[in-house]
């Protein structure tokens, strides 16, 4: 099919928006919030099982668009395919619910299509409101034109961009489980102690001496000590130069309190960080070994125990630390004085060890990502528009994940 065969519609003849669906109020049903969905992830993270009251609903398939500010410019969409056969879930009432018609159009292609630069660019341009509050205009999405090929181009067209995706999220669920695995150890260790004694079997199972302390009964030569002891922590910096995206030469990401917020043309680490919210967001803890900048909202902290410290940076409640009183706000210092219990040198350096490897693959996943990431972008608008065609985006793809392989 060529692509003068392409017909211009109106998205509301080949989109359905918001569609009618029946959940009887108190109902048990999954539910899916605003921060269940990631920015520019096509996957819902997580939801809640709860009794429906209100709200936008769904069903597999259906995209969740995010029609306010600033969820939408952040790229907050996603691909609904959590659920069974006929589930109906519900959702955030900030949420555009968009389905396929059938025989009209294919549902990842209506996914696709929905986070295009130019579709997006046309959503956030109708938002009206007061300002912190601007939602998209149904009515401006409805009426736009759109160009589209076949059904059956429309579903070529998702498969290849689906590949790119499904391989990420591949990587992403690896990286959850390398996640899971190195949090165990640590909590079979330092909160269990089962770390290996003198002849590798667990201390607290096989007879290990325990003394009284004040966080109570703890392994014999461990201490409790404030968290400044092994860590040297500083705040972020504001960036010389305003991040510009469309320029390759801004290369260097910019690290907000929770994730990248841009890029900028020069770095301030070159070395194994971990970054905290200092001001806004809390709990989030972001780890890099590579050239970046964090941002002035950010508190960044070197050490010795990287694998360690991000486990306990991890456990902090810090609501308790919360020093704000307009906006959660939290000090170098509270982060010092946090008391935690130390082991001895060699099973630190154990944990070191034992855990490298596995963040050694998360890192890897992570960069393979990157690379996924860049081509799925590129392909997505050349795609969408008949720049680029099936055969030559499949090789593109090919190639890709050849050279990841």
């Amino acid at each position: 099919m060529s692509y003068s065969e392409w017909r211009e519609v109106k998205f509301s003849d080949v989109v359905e928006m918001n569609p009618r669906l029946t959940l009887k109020k108190g109902t048990l049903a999954k539910k899916i919030s605003m921060q269940d969905l990631k920015e520019f992830n096509r996957k819902i993270q997580s939801f809640e099982l709860t009794k429906f009251t209100s709200g936008s609903k769904f069903q597999n398939g259906d995209t969740l668009l995010a029609r306010i500010t600033p969820c939408l410019e952040n790229g907050k969409t996603a691909f609904v395919d959590i659920l069974e056969d006929d589930e109906v879930a519900f959702g955030s009432t900030e949420f555009i619910v968009l389905r396929a018609k059938e025989g009209i159009t294919d549902s990842k292609f209506v996914y696709y299509l929905s986070i295009t630069p130019e579709f997006r660019n046309i959503a956030i341009k109708s938002m009206t409101g007061s300002s912190g509050r601007q939602r998209v205009q149904n009515s401006v999405l409805e009426n736009t034109l759109i160009t589209i090929p076949s059904l059956a181009e429309q579903k070529q067209i998702s498969n290849v961009l689906s590949i790119l995706d499904e391989k990420i999220e591949i990587n992403n669920n690896i990286n959850q489980t390398l996640e899971e695995i190195a949090q165990a150890i640590f909590k079979h260790w330092f909160v269990d102690f089962e770390f290996p004694n003198e002849i590798g079997e667990p201390y607290k199972s096989s007879g290990g001496k325990f003394v009284e302390s004040e966080l109570g009964m703890i392994p014999e030569g461990w201490k409790i000590i404030n968290l400044g002891e092994i860590i040297n922590i500083s705040s972020g910096k504001r960036p010389k130069s305003k991040q510009d995206n469309s320029k390759e030469e801004y290369i260097y990401p910019l690290i907000g309190a929770s994730s990248i917020m841009g890029y900028v043309n020069e770095f301030l680490y070159n070395e194994p960080i971990l970054i905290i919210g200092r001001v806004g967001t809390h709990g989030i803890v972001q780890r890099y070994n590579e050239k970046c900048w964090p941002s002035d909202n950010t508190l960044v902290i070197k050490t010795e125990f990287y694998n360690f410290v991000y486990q306990i940076l991890k456990l902090i409640d810090y609501t308790a630390l919360n020093r704000g009183s307009t906006q959660p706000l939290i000090t170098q210092t509270d982060i010092k004085n946090y008391q935690i219990l130390l082991s001895d040198k060699n099973i630190l350096d154990l944990y070191e060890s034992i855990t490298k490897s596995l963040f050694e693959k998360i890192d890897s996943n992570n960069q393979e990502n990157k690379k996924l990431t860049k081509i799925r972008d590129y392909l997505l608008p050349k795609l969408m528009s008949g720049e680029i065609r099936i055969p030559e985006a499949e090789e593109a793809v090919e190639s890709c994940l050849q050279k990841n392989n």
